[in-house]
C-alpha cells in the first residue's frame, strides 16, 4: 500500500505542468495602478493647462461661458460686475472670481460654517446660497472686517486669547462671532455656546474662542 501512495505521489510530481497564467494577480495589479497614475497625470496636465477662469465659468478669460447671467455684487465696499455660471455659489464666487480666499471652504454643505460671511449685517453660510441671489446685496467677508495695521477689536480679542491653532476655521468664526454681537445672546458662556454652534473647531479651540467673544462683549470671566 505504501508502494502504492509513493507510485501515485510519483505520478503527480512528473505529470506535466500547466504553463504558469501570462497574468498573474501581482502583474494585474501593477497594471493597474500604472494605468491608474498615468490617467491622473495627463488629466492634471489637462487641467493645469486650463485657465483657471474656464474652469469656474468667469467671463473674465474674454471667452464667453455658456449660460453666464450678468450680476452685481457690492463686497466689502466695492461694487463688482460680473458674468457666472448661474449655478454659482456665493462661495465660489468670493474665492474664484475675486481672488477673497479668506472665506474658508470646508465641508461645503453648511454644516461647519468655515464659510461665513455678513449679507447685509446678517450671518450667512456663502456655500448654501447662490452668487446671483445677492444682487444689490452687501456683502463682508474677513478681508473687509479689518486690516493687520487695524484689526477689528474681535480679530485683536481672538489673538490676545489665542483662539485659533490651525486657522482653518478662524475667519467663519469670527464672522459668526462679529454677527453675534448685534443678535439677541445670554451674558453667560453657555449662550455664547449655542449662538455659535453652527461653526465647529476642529481642533477644539472653543474655551478660547468662547473668552475672545466674551472679552468682546464685555462679560470676561
Amino acid at each position: 500500500m505504501a508502494y502504492d501512495a509513493w507510485r501515485c505521489q510519483d505520478a503527480r510530481m512528473s505529470k506535466p505542468q500547466a504553463p504558469p497564467s501570462e497574468y498573474s494577480r501581482r502583474s494585474f495589479l501593477a497594471t493597474a495602478v500604472t494605468t491608474g497614475v498615468a490617467a491622473a497625470l495627463v488629466g492634471r496636465e489637462s487641467l493645469a493647462a486650463t485657465p483657471t477662469a474656464e474652469r469656474t465659468g468667469s467671463a473674465s478669460s474674454g471667452a464667453p461661458v455658456a449660460g453666464a447671467v450678468p450680476v452685481t455684487l457690492g463686497v466689502n465696499g466695492k461694487t463688482h460686475r460680473l458674468e457666472i455660471d448661474p449655478r454659482t455659489t456665493l462661495l465660489d464666487c468670493l474665492r474664484e472670481h475675486l481672488a477673497l480666499t479668506g472665506t474658508k471652504k470646508g465641508c461645503d454643505h453648511g454644516q461647519c460654517g468655515a464659510c461665513t460671511v455678513h449679507v447685509n449685517g446678517r450671518r450667512v453660510n456663502a456655500c448654501l446660497t447662490l452668487a446671483v441671489m445677492h444682487e444689490g446685496d452687501e456683502i463682508t467677508t474677513i478681508e473687509g472686517l479689518g486690516t493687520p495695521d487695524r484689526l477689528h477689536p474681535m480679530q485683536a480679542a481672538f489673538v490676545a486669547t489665542d483662539g485659533y491653532q490651525c486657522g482653518y476655521c478662524t475667519s467663519g468664526q469670527i464672522m459668526s462671532a462679529v454677527a453675534l454681537l448685534r443678535e439677541p445672546c445670554g451674558p453667560d458662556d453657555g449662550a455664547v455656546k449655542e449662538a455659535m454652534s453652527g461653526n465647529i473647531c476642529r481642533c477644539g479651540a472653543y474655551p478660547n474662542i468662547v473668552a475672545a467673544i466674551q472679552r468682546v462683549r464685555g462679560h470676561a470671566s
